[in-house]
């Protein structure tokens, strides 16, 4: 089940790899999740659907979640993964998008090309420089230094924009950006702020009333992160009072479930302010991208037992079957498994040809290529042990 109008290209690849297919273009409800997931062994969303606990416990059948996008906040990845169900996402490849939409925001902003297009389109000549401004020169501070907030940085500059960016973690600056040590040195000296944060209960609420008060008069304000991180009333009184002169804002708190929902935001009808529906990935390129890339990375698990670049359980990447037959065995993190594991294999005259084996919290996850097929005695006997959590198999 594939939701929320992902690209085409994943419907294919499952399509390719045997699935029935049922895509769509809205998201579901916690309720109706639950009364559809059963019979669905890959569930497909992007940011609009929650995945809770009493989703997972419905989903009886489900093996995997791809998230087909950056964030995987609307994923309870701690009940999947003590479920054994794998979580993938798209870390990487709406990142130039991302950037692109920011980068035109700012030239946007500054020039007030908002207010501009919208006299003309009402038949007004407007023909004037007042608050209008060139980006060359100017400041431009990165809340987050993550994959989009170093590429922006990197196209910041290339325009002759001054780069300064705060991190909680230690992160390289690229070609002449600087690292400032809090966030209010960083909003003292910006004249445009923009925010690149993950979607961590601790982000939540970060910026509100005191913290556009610390702004520079005149500042622009752009997030096109995580709606709950801004306080958009708080916002909004700083545009209305002339302390801030415009924002670009692509992410809300509460977001229409569905194309064509009517939506509200305090933010609406104010000037120089640039208001989108969450579409800072939303190019053909970004989307095509992370159709494919989501697509493999959950074809990948339930064909052959690949856990790469999982955001919940360990992950083990295996190199090309080695043998005739591959295990894949998902057990609790305690000491001996993998002893116990080779001893049972010993023991039935199978001889290993491959193995790889991770850890991650309260799980250990080991694939096994052997020579020959495991019998179901074998199998069986790893599946009553007390520390499993699943075992699968494939014939390769």
């Amino acid at each position: 089940m594939l939701l929320e109008n992902i690209h085409p290209v994943a419907a294919a690849a499952f399509r390719r790899a045997g699935f029935e297919v049922d895509a769509r273009s809205s998201s579901l409800s916690e309720d109706e999740l639950i009364a559809e997931l059963p019979g669905v062994s890959v569930l497909g969303i992007r940011s609009n659907t929650t995945v809770t606990p009493a989703v997972l416990d419905a989903g009886k059948d489900l093996l995997a979640v791809g998230c087909f996008c950056i964030g995987t906040n609307q994923v309870d990845l701690e009940s999947a993964a003590e479920r054994g169900l794998a979580v993938f996402n798209a870390p990487y490849s709406n990142t130039r998008s991302v950037v692109e939409l920011v980068m035109g925001e700012i030239i946007a902003l500054a020039r007030r090309l908002t207010e501009k297009t919208q006299r003309m389109h009402e038949g007004v000549w407007d023909k004037s420089a007042k608050g209008s401004r060139e980006v060359r020169g100017r400041t431009l501070g990165i809340v987050g230094y993550g994959n989009i907030g170093t590429q922006l940085s990197n196209v910041a500059e290339a325009i002759g924009m001054r780069v300064i960016f705060f991190d909680t973690a230690d992160r390289l600056a690229h070609g002449n950006a600087r690292r400032v040590g809090s966030l209010e040195e960083l909003l003292a000296e910006s004249d445009v702020v923009t925010i690149h944060v993950d979607g961590r209960p601790g982000n939540a609420g970060l910026f509100g009333a005191e913290r556009f008060a610390m702004m520079k008069p005149g500042a622009v304000f752009i997030n096109a992160s995580r709606g709950m991180v801004v306080d958009d009333a708080a916002l909004r009184d700083h545009i209305r009072s002339g302390h801030l002169s415009g924002a670009a804002i692509d992410v809300f708190p509460l977001e229409p479930k569905a194309q064509g929902d009517p939506f509200d935001s305090p933010l609406r009808g104010l000037d120089n302010v640039i208001l989108t529906p969450h579409v800072g990935g939303s190019t053909q390129e970004a989307q095509e991208e992370i159709g494919h890339f989501v697509a493999n990375k959950l074809l990948g698990f339930v064909d052959a037992g690949s856990t790469a670049l999982s955001v919940n359980l360990p992950q083990v990447s295996p190199p090309s079957p080695q043998g005739a037959f591959r295990m894949g065995y998902l057990h609790e993190n305690r000491p001996g498994v993998l002893a116990e594991i080779n001893r049972l294999l010993a023991d039935a005259g199978v001889n290993v040809v491959g193995q790889s084996l991770s850890t991650r919290g309260g799980h250990g996850y080991v694939l096994t290529d052997t020579d020959t097929v495991l019998s179901d005695a074998t199998l069986s006997a790893l599946r009553r042990s007390a520390q499993t959590v699943w075992l699968r198999s494939w014939q390769l």
